[in-house]
């Protein structure tokens, strides 16, 4: 299993050395090992466990429900059915935005139709047209 020192760390998941430390201190990164001289060292896990929590804050899920998810990882097998629960309702959530943002999408590309209909009727006619 490889090894990552913060810097590392930070380059291979995309989180500054800032953000890494702060997840660490407020739970959402815990059991973190420690080298001879006391530095943090990451693992193949942990970035893969960063992968995960980059993908939850990305499709908006609010910190305190990521830690409540990462507390139930810790709790073993019995807090599945919970994990399962709080990721399907955190799924809903991420397709009724996926629903507006399409919505919201289509009302953008009715008014870049529309622009393009202006421009286009105010280009002069050219020989060849």
């Amino acid at each position: 299993m490889s090894s990552y020192s913060p810097a590392e760390t930070a380059e291979k998941s995309g989180f500054s050395i800032d953000t890494l430390r702060y997840y660490e201190k407020i739970g959402l990164l815990s059991g973190i090992a420690r080298n001879a001289s006391g530095r943090r060292v990451f693992s193949d896990d942990d970035l893969q466990w960063l992968d995960m929590l980059r993908c939850l804050r990305g499709t908006g899920m609010p910190i305190a429900e990521m830690l409540r998810y990462s507390e139930l990882a810790r709790g073993g097998g019995e807090t599945v059915q919970e994990r399962l629960e709080l990721l399907q309702a955190h799924d809903r959530r991420v397709e009724e935005q996926i629903a507006t943002l399409c919505a919201q999408q289509e009302q953008i590309k009715t008014k870049i139709g529309f622009y393009r209909g202006a421009v286009a009727s105010c280009e002069p006619a050219t020989a060849s047209a």
